[in-house]
């Protein structure tokens, strides 16, 4: 009972630390972003097809900016998968754990560059 007590209170202030990111980053100017490996090429493949309409290039759009987000990936893959707020989660069916890896690859390469 205990261990599920600080699972939930460690979820929720994930969530608040999700919810609070800047909506805004440093945009990327005059760059062209190139995959340097496989993971990150699938990452941005499954990105591409889900989250860019919302995040495009990891910037605000219809959501928030997820290139200045400091939560952590496995955060960030526990929100992809059951969503928060307005953000659909998605299943197993539409986005596999191992692309839920590859996402984060990619948002981790694309934070970097």
């Amino acid at each position: 009972m205990k261990q599920c007590i600080q699972l939930l209170i460690f979820l929720l202030l994930s969530c608040i630390t999700i919810s609070c990111a800047s909506r805004k980053s440093e945009p990327v100017k005059g760059k062209t972003f190139t995959a340097k490996n496989e993971a990150v090429k699938q990452g941005e493949q499954v990105f591409m097809k889900y989250c860019q309409k919302c995040h495009p290039a990891g910037e605000a759009g219809l959501g928030p900016a997820l290139n200045a987000n400091p939560a952590p990936a496995f955060i960030k893959r526990f929100q992809m998968r059951h969503g928060l707020g307005v953000m659909p989660g998605f299943t197993q069916d539409e986005i596999s754990k191992e692309d839920l890896h590859h996402i984060t690859d990619y948002l981790r390469a694309l934070k970097q560059y």
